[in-house]
Formats: C-alpha cells, structure tokens, sequence
C-alpha cells in the first residue's frame, strides 16, 4: 500500500477494469439511511423514500491504478442539481492510496483507504476482513453456487447504474457499465462497526450475487456547478 505522500499514479478517466465482486441488495431503516450511513451533509433530507441499499465488495484484478480491493455502500438514490434522482457512494474503502486519490479527482467518489484480508475458498467460504489503524469495521463471508448466468448494464434502465456524488463544491455524474458472468450467492456472515461503516447487521438481505468475472468501463465524469440550494 503506498503512504499518502506517496501517489505513484495519475489516471484520469475513462477507466477500464476487470474483476471479480460481490453485491447485496439491503432494506435498511430509514434512520440506518438517514443518519448512519455517512451520507455528506449537502445530500441530508434529499434521499428517496425507497428503503434498499447496496453494499458491495469488489476485488479488481486489473485497473489504471494497478490491483486493488474496495468495500462500498449506497445508501439509495438522491435529488442532484441536474434535476434527477441519482445513486450516490456514502462509504467506501480501497486498499490503495492511487486509487483514493484518482477516485476522488475523477468522479468526486468519497473513498478511504484500508487495509483488506482476502480469502476465497477458506473452509467454503469467501471471507473479507476491513480493518483501520489495525482495528477490524468490518468482517463479511459468502458462498455461492456454480449456475453461471450473464449480467450486463446494457439490459438496465440508465438510471440503475447512473451515480452522483458531491465533492469539492461540484457534482460529479458518472455512469459506469459492465458485462460479464454472475452466479446465486449467499451473504452468510457480517459484523460492522458503526464509527467506520454502516452497521447493516440487522438490515434485510434480500438478494446477492456473485459477479465471477466482470470488466467495467467507468467514463469521465460529467461535472456540473454544486448548487446549496434547490
């Protein structure tokens, strides 16, 4: 991991990127959504009233900043200054300061560097731990079953993969797409500690996938005045 003082890399968008991830589809309570996921203070009161989120752990194989882990959250979609409802990250680590910094240039993304324990296949298992400062926030296992089935952003309304953030007194709009395979899975263990992501130990899991195989274009961003008021 390289030391804040040491970026190596600069790679502005677009991004090309291969990997392979997990996604779970959450009901959370409206205050887990509202006042415990992180959420920056320009988007408070702007959430939907849908009550799902995503939480997501993505391991890239390959990116414009070399390997890296990333553990995210969307708490839902929110009212930005273009007059849409958009998908925006409230949480997210990465186990590469290259990565933080280039998030954050790129497409306002709010990311936190951390340090990430993978194992896939420990006793059937997928295992994730996320710590900070030696200090574990978050513990996630998973299973999954060999039905292969092809996934692609190409089948979804533009707004189910179109995300938003605010950074830097702008508004960033990006829209990732993917293709690639997915298979059933399963989350079947997690434990958070709420000072450092959400606590989504009592939220509804309602759906996850593992995604075998993916690549990713994340384009430029399209980046528009940020507006306190709307």
């Amino acid at each position: 991991m390289n030391a804040p003082n040491q970026v190596l890399i600069d790679a502005p968008a677009p991004w090309q990127l291969q990997g392979r991830a997990y996604v779970s589809l959450l009901r959370c309570s409206a205050e887990l959504l509202d006042e415990q996921s992180f959420v920056p203070e320009t988007l408070r009161g702007k959430r939907g009233p849908a009550p799902y989120a995503l939480m997501m752990f993505v391991d890239y194989a390959s990116s414009p900043v070399g390997p890296y882990h990333e553990l995210l959250f969307i708490p839902g979609s929110f009212a930005f200054e273009d007059g849409q409802r958009h998908l925006s990250i409230s949480r997210i680590f990465v186990s590469t300061m290259d990565s933080v910094v280039n998030g954050q240039r790129n497409w306002g993304i709010p990311k936190d560097v951390a340090q990430f324990d993978v194992r896939y296949g420990e006793h059937g298992l997928d295992r994730v731990v996320v710590s900070r400062n030696g200090k574990r926030f978050a513990e996630l296992a998973y299973t999954s079953w060999p039905l292969p089935l092809p996934m692609g952003t190409a089948l979804l309304p533009a707004s189910w993969h179109t995300l938003a953030q605010h950074d830097r007194g702008q508004t960033f709009v990006y829209r990732p797409t993917a293709r690639g395979w997915m298979r059933p899975a399963r989350l079947v263990e997690r434990r958070f500690d709420a000072s450092e992501f959400p606590d989504l130990a009592g939220a509804d899991v309602l759906a996850t996938v593992k995604l075998t195989h993916f690549d990713m274009t994340f384009p430029a961003s399209r980046v528009l005045p940020h507006q306190t008021t709307m």
